[in-house]
């Protein structure tokens, strides 16, 4: 057969005919499909899908050939394909999310593998040593000290709960990193939340904050934790962003302590810090859990501000943030993003 004879089409956004097929078929692969996925290429002989690939932000993945049509090139055909829909969105940087069994295939195709769970999932960039790098240029503490603490966070919005973790890390350590998560997945956007941070934390003298670039918690390493679905792919999501925590972070900046918060309520973060509190220590890691902190009987968190900015209840979300956010909230830009939460469906 001649790669010629088979047709391309093209999810963007949802197609329930196009999206039913991709998803018997990577079923059919062991993989699950996701219809909230950006851009889908898809390969067809006929009116059967035999391979397809997706472009997810930063993320190739779904890439996948029918074994009879394999050793035809059409895994290059697809991977070069989703590369110039990703260049021409001006995404540089890249990575692949597949299989280990498709490992040689992205090695050969100029993909630099970053990190591995078991048999379920391999991760990988287009920038040989690309995370070493970014990690390097971090800025290293002004001090020299025994405990080097970090604290991996989204905060959308920031809030006094946060501050209370970081507060309480900058207390007990020497030094502490707080990693804001990347990944462009919130209301309120990458650059505002870090932003955020800073200000809520400059009264502390031995913090460092700095953002992941989509290295943990991110499309690439944790989908689950945008979607909040706690099942399989949520537990290798897990492993393998704490895989990639402990395989570069860790020894690269010397960290020896972890800091989070309790999660009595979602099942999937929950899960995630008792897998870190049973695979850190192995690394030297001490993972300290601290309680939530409340105002009054109700726990302090970033989605509970978003409902009461939702609700036009702002005097009070002016109770559970600090000045500088509640000072953001009330600017013209932070308007804008609360009509924008007024307007949107939880």
């Amino acid at each position: 057969m001649e790669f010629i004879y088979l047709k391309e089409c093209f999810i963007e956004g949802y197609d329930s005919y196009l999206s039913e097929l991709v998803s018997e078929f990577l079923s059919k692969q062991g993989l699950r499909y996701d219809n909230n996925t950006e851009y889908t290429y898809v390969l067809l002989d006929v009116d059967k899908v035999i391979a397809t690939g997706s472009l997810d932000g930063k993320v190739i993945k779904y890439v996948s050939v029918e074994e009879k049509y394999q050793g035809m090139a059409i895994t290059n055909k697809i991977i070069s394909h989703l590369l110039n829909k990703a260049y021409n969105k001006g995404r540089k940087q890249l990575f692949v999310y597949t299989k280990p069994k498709n490992l040689d295939i992205f090695l050969d195709l100029g993909f630099y593998k970053i990190a591995e769970v078991f048999d379920e999932v391999v991760l990988l960039e287009n920038e040989n040593n690309g995370i070493e790098k970014f990690i390097k240029n971090i800025p290293l503490p002004k001090t020299k000290g025994y405990i080097i603490s970090s604290v991996v966070v989204n905060c959308n919005p920031f809030t006094l709960g946060h501050q209370y973790l970081i507060e309480k890390a900058s207390m007990d350590s020497d030094w502490v990193y707080v990693f804001v998560v990347s990944e462009d997945k919130s209301d309120f956007s990458t650059e505002i939340r870090f932003n955020l941070v800073k200000e809520g934390t400059k009264h502390l003298k031995n913090v460092t904050v700095c953002q992941t670039n989509d290295y943990l918690i991110s499309n690439a390493t944790f989908p689950s934790y945008f979607l909040k679905k706690y099942d399989d792919a949520a537990k290798i999501h897990a492993l393998l962003d704490i895989e990639i925590f402990t395989r570069y972070f860790v020894p690269i900046l010397n960290i020896n302590r972890r800091y989070v918060g309790e999660e009595p309520l979602c099942e999937l973060t929950a899960y995630y810090n008792n897998t870190m509190k049973s695979i850190l220590p192995k690394y030297g890691v001490e993972v300290i859990e601290l309680p939530r902190k409340k105002i009054g009987n109700e726990v302090i968190s970033a989605s509970r501000v978003r409902k009461l900015l939702k609700e036009g209840k702002i005097v009070d979300v002016k109770k559970i943030v600090p000045l500088t956010t509640y000072n953001f909230l009330t600017s013209s830009e932070g308007q804008k993003i609360i009509d924008k939460i007024k307007n949107s469906v939880y």
